[in-house]
């Protein structure tokens, strides 16, 4: 079998453990049997259990900024294009609730380097958002400055939001991607409307 058809086998293994079971529970024996290979050979491929939680974390990272990145239409209006990447997102999150739980929890929870490397997805995640929203208002407002003072933390409450929702909605079976995804769109496109408009919202004197 082909060294990266091995690899994959592996990788999609541990996903599935570390998923499940989280890291410091999860056990190379237990990842080895699933993969249908002997521990050593998962040894060989992947050096150690925190190489493979990194490779995991990396492949299933890129796997969710390709989805969204993917599902984006850099013509279209921007509430389709927010829309669009909300929807691709959570649709992405649900089919792979495995690599969300490893992404979102475990590798947050157990620490560096682990959490850095999850930074770095969500920060490509961002500024993406970022890109999308001064884009939007500039068009609205022919105002260059406006984005500078607001989208970097209206992007990073968006990202955080979707990221909380995601979990939310993993955990209720009644709760599809589509409704997630529509949740948040609400939610956000009330406000984001309203700044694009030239109507941001000011705390009472």
């Amino acid at each position: 079998m082909p060294r990266a058809v091995r690899e994959r086998q592996m990788l999609d293994a541990a996903v599935r453990t570390f998923g499940q079971r989280g890291y410091r529970a999860a056990s190379m024996d237990e990842i080895a049997e699933l993969a249908g290979v002997s521990k050593p050979l998962v040894y060989l491929y992947l050096n150690s259990k925190e190489d493979l939680f990194t490779a995991c974390i990396r492949r299933e990272s890129a796997a969710l900024v390709e989805a969204v990145r993917d599902a984006v239409t850099p013509d279209a209006p921007a509430d389709r294009q927010l829309w669009d990447g909300l929807r691709a997102f959570f649709a992405h999150t649900a089919e792979h609730p495995d690599a969300w739980a490893v992404l979102h929890s475990q590798a947050r929870t157990v620490g560096e380097p682990f959490a850095a490397e999850v930074n770095v997805m969500r920060e490509e995640i961002v500024t993406f958002v970022t890109a999308l929203i001064a884009a939007a208002a500039r068009a609205a407002h022919h105002d260059p400055s406006l984005p500078d003072r607001e989208v970097a933390g209206l992007a990073h409450a968006l990202v955080g939001a979707a990221e909380s929702l995601a979990g939310w909605a993993n955990t209720e079976t009644t709760v599809s991607a589509h409704q997630a995804a529509a949740t948040l769109m609400n939610f956000a496109w009330a406000g984001l409307g309203d700044l694009m408009e030239g109507r941001p919202w000011s705390p009472p004197r």
